[in-house]
C-alpha cells in the first residue's frame, strides 16, 4: 500500500462552529466525516436538520438490530453457537450455557475474547482456574485449552482475532496505566478447586476449532494436567467495573478513546458510566458522522443506553460502514443539556477496518424496524 501524506486541505465556509463538537451554530447539526475512524483528517459540516431524517432506507446498506437474547442456547460447545457476524478478521458467535461443558475446548483459528454478559461460574484452562462473572472479559490466547462451568446460566459474546491476536491499546500521553491499571488484570491460579477438576476420572475430548472446522482428540485423562507455568502469556480476566474512562467536561471524546484491545484489523471498545459533559457549548451526545472506513457493532450489556430507543441489554447494533448515523431522535433535545450527571451504560463495541457478512443466527432475531426508529429526527 503506499504511503504518503494527506491531502492538505484546510478550509471552511459558511456558517460553522470553530472547534469540533463545541459552540454549534444555532439550530445547527454537526456531521462528521472522518478517515480511519477517528484518527484521520476530517471534515465538519452543519445542517439545518438532523443527518439521519430519512423516510426511508432500502438495501444491505441498512443499520441492522438484533436480539440476541432471543436466542435458543446452543449444544454446550462454544463452536455450536451461531455465528452473528464475521469476516476475514474477526468472528463473533452469542452462546448461552447452563451446565458444565462437557469437552474442553481450543481456537486455532486465533486469540478468543469471552464477555460474560450474564452468569456466574468458573474458567478452567491450562493454566488453573479464573472465577467469571458478569461483565467480565475473559481473554485466552490462541491454542488454550479451557471449559466453563458455570454455577449460573451463562450468556457470552466471543469475539474471535482471526489468525492473530489480541493487544492492549496505545495509550499515548496519558501513560500506561490510564484506563484500566494493567494490575488488575487477573490470571488464573492453580488452587485447590482446579486440582480436584485435574483429578476427575475418565476420557476428556478436546474439540479444536481451526479454519471454521472442529476436530475431537480424546484422552484417557484430563489434558489440563499442568503442575506449573511461568511467562508473559496467560488468560487474563477483566471486569467493566474495573474500566475507569477517559472524560472531558468541554469536550465529547470520540468512541475510539474507550479502545480496550486491539487488534489487526478491528478494535474492542468498552462504553461504561462517565459524567456528561458540563460545558454549556460542548455536545453531551455522541455527534452524528459518517466514519466511512469501518463497519460499527454495539453490544449492549447492562444499564440505560441514553442515545438508543428501543434498545434492550442483550441486543446488537450493526451499522456498516457508508452512510451518516448518530443519536436516535429521542437523544437530540439532550444534545446540549443533560437531565442527569452521568450516563448509565454498559456495552461493548467492535469496529471493523473490512465489511461485516451477517450470519444466520443473527438474521433470525433480527428486528427489522430498526431502521425506521431515526424517522422524525
Amino acid at each position: 500500500m503506499a504511503k504518503g501524506d494527506w491531502i492538505p486541505v484546510r478550509g471552511a465556509q459558511g456558517t460553522h462552529s470553530r472547534q469540533a463538537h463545541a459552540d454549534l451554530p444555532e439550530g445547527a447539526y454537526e456531521r462528521e466525516m472522518s478517515k480511519e475512524g477517528f484518527f484521520g483528517p476530517a471534515a465538519f459540516l452543519y445542517h439545518p436538520r438532523p443527518p439521519t431524517g430519512w423516510t426511508s432506507f432500502e438495501g444491505p446498506l441498512r443499520p441492522r438490530a438484533f436480539d440476541l437474547a432471543r436466542l435458543n442456547a446452543a449444544d454446550p460447545s462454544p463452536w455450536a453457537a451461531g455465528v452473528i457476524l464475521q469476516n476475514a478478521a474477526t468472528e463473533m458467535r452469542f452462546w448461552k450455557l447452563a451446565t458444565p461443558m462437557p469437552a474442553l475446548a481450543r481456537n486455532a483459528d486465533g486469540d478468543q475474547l469471552l464477555f460474560v454478559h450474564q452468569g456466574v461460574g468458573d474458567l478452567f484452562c491450562d493454566f488453573g482456574r479464573i472465577a467469571y462473572r458478569a461483565g467480565d472479559y475473559l481473554y485466552l490466547p490462541r491454542g488454550t485449552m479451557w471449559r466453563l462451568a458455570p454455577s449460573e446460566p451463562t450468556a457470552l459474546l466471543m469475539i474471535q482475532a482471526t489468525n492473530t491476536h489480541f493487544r492492549l491499546p496505545d495509550r499515548g500521553l496519558m501513560g500506561p496505566h490510564a484506563l484500566f491499571d494493567p494490575a488488575i488484570l487477573d490470571t488464573p491460579e492453580m488452587d485447590e478447586v482446579f486440582r480436584d477438576h485435574q483429578a476427575e476420572a475418565g476420557d476428556v475430548r478436546v474439540e479444536v476449532k481451526k479454519r471454521g472446522q472442529v476436530s475431537t482428540v480424546t484422552y484417557p485423562y484430563n489434558p489440563l494436567d499442568a503442575v506449573g507455568w511461568h511467562g508473559e502469556l496467560a488468560p487474563v480476566r477483566l471486569n467493566v467495573k474495573d474500566i475507569r474512562p477517559v472524560v472531558s467536561h468541554r469536550y465529547h471524546l470520540p468512541p475510539s478513546v474507550h479502545s480496550t484491545f486491539v487488534s489487526d484489523r478491528f478494535v474492542v471498545c468498552t462504553f461504561a458510566p462517565r459524567p456528561f459533559e458540563t460545558d454549556p457549548g460542548a455536545l453531551k451526545i455522541p455527534f452524528f458522522h459518517n466514519n466511512d472506513d469501518y463497519d460499527e457493532v454495539l453490544f449492549y450489556h447492562a444499564g440505560d443506553f441514553f442515545s438508543r430507543d428501543h434498545i434492550e441489554a442483550g441486543m446488537m447494533t450493526f451499522h456498516p460502514s457508508g452512510f451518516t448515523h448518530g443519536p436516535h431522535p429521542k437523544a437530540l433535545k439532550n444534545m446540549l443539556s443533560q437531565p442527569k450527571p452521568a450516563t448509565d451504560e454498559y456495552a461493548v463495541m467492535i469496529d471493523t477496518r473490512d465489511p461485516l457478512d451477517v450470519g444466520e443466527a443473527a438474521a433470525s432475531v433480527e428486528n427489522t424496524a430498526y431502521v425506521d426508529s431515526w424517522k422524525g429526527g
